[in-house]
């Protein structure tokens, strides 16, 4: 009797460690693939870099914009494809928090939360994902798995790397680079 439950549970626990190690996987390479295709559209798709870089002029990213549209395209081509094959993870998500946090900051704050008002709903949520997914660690189907990257599984780690180290990357590229127009003078009455 003691034998069949222990293999019970034994089952149980391979079970739920299979399907957590599943889920962080399919979360990883779905984030990864869509971050990284953002990336691969600004370098191939509708206005490519340039029409990238004048929409970074438009709103007066400095020193200009086609140095943004090349830092944000690698980016997030980079970021992802990382995320996805779980490599390098806590420094993959703290790229995509700090991107994050560029966007919705220059280009979506100004139309508050909803991304249906084309708010910063979908850059909190991806940063969100990242932060968590560098907390749980990139599971046992990943790169940093089979290189044995301890410090990957280390939730305090990736926590404090993709959090920490992302926001501040984010506030560094707005505070030295985000030249806002001024704001319209109200018409006098």
């Amino acid at each position: 009797m003691t034998v069949t439950l222990i293999a019970e549970i034994s089952a149980g626990a391979v079970a739920e460690a299979d399907s957590v190690a599943i889920g962080v996987l399919v979360m990883r390479v779905l984030i990864g693939i869509t971050f990284a295709a953002h990336g691969y559209f600004k370098f191939f798709k509708g206005g490519k870099i340039a029409g990238t870089a004048r929409w970074f002029d438009s709103m007066r990213m400095r020193p200009n914009g086609t140095i943004h549209a090349y830092l944000a395209a690698c980016t997030e081509l980079g970021a992802g494809t990382l995320l996805a094959l779980g490599f390098l993870t806590p420094l993959a998500c703290a790229a995509i928090v700090g991107q994050m946090v560029v966007a919705a900051y220059t280009a979506n704050r100004e139309n508050g939360f909803w991304s249906a008002n084309k708010g910063w709903e979908y850059n909190f949520v991806l940063g969100v994902v990242a932060v968590g997914l560098a907390t749980i660690g990139p599971g046992q189907y990943s790169i940093d798995h089979v290189l044995e990257l301890s410090q990957s599984f280390d939730p305090n780690i990736g926590l404090s790397v993709s959090l920490f180290l992302g926001v501040a990357a984010g506030i560094g590229i707005i505070v030295g680079c985000y030249r806002p127009p001024a704001p319209e003078p109200e018409p006098e009455s």
